[in-house]
């Protein structure tokens, strides 16, 4: 029975531009552009400083099993970002130095692991943004079973096949590439404005926020 236990070998990934001109834009302000309300829980945060920005190529292996993971990494592509859902499980480690250090030499662009880590030495030092829950040396099983390239949950948010993953310092978020192009507008317009609100607050020492004193109104706040 194939339930909770295929591989996807073949998905449609998002254009390289397009990847491109999301990538080195502040997730802070595409959740903005979000509706404050596409980023994954704040227990899933990079492990080495570096930001992720690729297409997810998506893993699903039980709590403390990655048998899924090596199959993930000989089937993705350059670029892709392989996302696993490990249901969070805290016992033991889906990954260490060298999984991430085979996945750097394919030209996988990043890993994102709703779950634990190991190795920590040599994950802080490798040119390999690596996201996750954080580190135990509890080595995994590999048994199985799993799936690749299914919908996932990663950090209580939906990630589909194909979806562009963005992440750094702040958080990671999963974008729907049919989405994105409206998105990229939205955060650039966003960032002109916080330019203007920097410079007045920098030069003048002025931070012109008329809603704040409107909203009091609104909800009947007393001044004494």
């Amino acid at each position: 029975m194939s339930i909770g236990n295929k591989i996807i070998k073949n998905i449609t990934r998002p254009s390289k531009s397009l990847v491109d001109a999301l990538c080195g834009l502040p997730v802070a302000n595409i959740g903005d552009c979000m509706n404050r309300l596409a980023a994954t829980s704040p227990d899933i945060y990079t492990m080495n400083g570096l930001n992720v920005c690729g297409s997810a190529f998506t893993v699903r292996v039980p709590e403390g099993d990655n048998l899924m993971f090596h199959k993930a990494m000989d089937l993705a592509e350059p670029g892709d970002v392989i996302v696993i859902d490990a249901g969070g499980g805290k016992d033991r480690a889906i990954l260490g130095e060298l999984m991430a250090s085979y996945c750097k030499r394919r030209g996988i662009a990043g890993l994102v692991v709703d779950g634990y880590i190991r190795d920590a030495d040599a994950i802080e030092r490798m040119d390999l943004p690596v996201f996750a829950r954080g580190y135990t040396p509890n080595g995994p099983y590999k048994n199985g079973p799993g799936e690749i390239n299914v919908t996932v949950c990663i950090g209580g948010k939906i990630v589909n096949p194909g979806d562009i993953i963005i992440g750094d310092k702040d958080g990671l978020i999963a974008i729907n590439p049919s989405d994105a192009p409206k998105i990229i507008e939205a955060v650039k317009e966003l960032e002109l404005k916080e330019k203007k609100l920097l410079k007045s607050i920098y030069q003048d020492g002025v931070y012109d926020r008329p809603w704040v004193d409107e909203k009091l109104k609104e909800i009947g706040c007393e001044e004494i």
